[in-house]
């Protein structure tokens, strides 16, 4: 008690707050409630229950770090009870030889959820070949709950050896939805997507549209880095518009008011950098929400599964008390 007392008095002074540093998104009300023994609710995503409101979003594979990266983020949600989207598994549609670096349920366990991926363009050409049968093929060799499509239109535009849409992303995902008995996540890659390209999405029978929101990992910015002098000159400001997750949770509630909604849940990600901007948007979304993380979780699991542990707990226990003690407040 004596060195605690001691500690007081000498970080007293650099521990104040200055008042433009409170974060206004909250009431604080330490009032009402005991401290926490955990998160007082789970979170149905299709025919299982997470116990935490994070979603390990789809990042990577088909290499040796991937492998690693993969093995270390299903064994964090068989430990806390996540979610997870698998990296574009466009590499073992017709090869078997990165299976490993995908092949995760045995890791994640059975009873959370785990989403194969792939992307518009893969989609598209596998329909026009009629190979179809490969994404059935894919989910069932990955044990997968279901699939998750990305939008990428710049990034493959960009992108040296990009592919090219001959149709829209939306009618490619209707064509899914018709084919595949499986339940289905829509995401974008980085820029997230404005107010009516979410709506046609939110009418769909969608499990989730995860928002890739603008302020987190840019795969058209990516792609730009890979490029050329003359393409980064020309082509940078293209990978300055999008939205971000603010503004995505707004278009998601306007829509909710004004539409019929057919879409089960929403995943917010990009640019979520603490448990208080995941928590925040979840609670004020007016769909069923969780919050999804990607270069977050991936500069950890690189490092190790303790590295990894560690940041996970310290997001799971500012859970806790986020649902205990905080309140969103409307802000104008």
């Amino acid at each position: 008690m004596e060195k605690r007392k001691k500690d007081h008095i000498d970080l007293a002074f650099d521990a104040q707050i200055l008042k433009e540093n409170i974060d206004s998104r909250f009431y604080y009300e330490p009032m009402l409630n005991p401290h926490p023994q955990g998160i007082p609710e789970s979170f149905k995503i299709h025919l299982k229950t997470t116990k935490v409101p994070i979603w390990v979003s789809s990042m990577t594979g088909g290499s040796e770090l991937a492998g690693k990266i993969n093995r270390n983020l299903a064994s964090i949600c068989k430990l806390y009870g996540m979610g997870m989207g698998l990296g574009s598994c466009r590499i073992i549609l017709d090869d078997d030889r990165h299976l490993p670096d995908f092949d995760m349920r045995d890791i994640i366990g059975d009873e959370n959820p785990l989403f194969a991926n792939l992307g518009v363009a893969q989609l598209e050409e596998l329909m026009n070949k009629n190979e179809f049968f490969k994404v059935h093929a894919l989910i069932e060799r990955l044990r997968a709950d279901g699939l998750i499509i990305h939008v990428n239109p710049m990034q493959e535009w960009f992108q040296p050896e990009g592919d090219r849409f001959m149709k829209s992303p939306l009618q490619i995902v209707r064509e899914v939805l018709a084919k595949l008995d499986y339940p289905v996540i829509v995401k974008e890659v980085g820029q997230g997507m404005g107010y009516h390209s979410l709506k046609a999405l939110l009418e769909l029978p969608l499990l989730a549209v995860e928002f890739a929101a603008f302020g987190g990992t840019n795969f058209a910015k990516l792609e730009l880095m890979r490029g050329t002098e003359a393409q980064k000159e020309l082509f940078e400001p293209l990978s300055k518009v999008g939205h971000d997750a603010y503004q995505m949770t707004a278009f998601v509630n306007r829509i909710v008011d004004e539409s019929k909604v057919n879409t089960s849940m929403i995943i917010v990600s990009g640019g979520i950098k603490n448990f208080l901007d995941g928590y925040y948007l979840i609670q004020k979304c007016k769909l069923p929400a969780i919050y999804g993380q990607a270069s977050s979780l991936l500069k950890h699991a690189k490092e190790s599964f303790e590295d990894l542990k560690q940041y996970v707990e310290f997001q799971v226990e500012g859970l806790k008390l986020a649902y205990n003690y905080l309140k969103i407040r409307e802000l104008k």
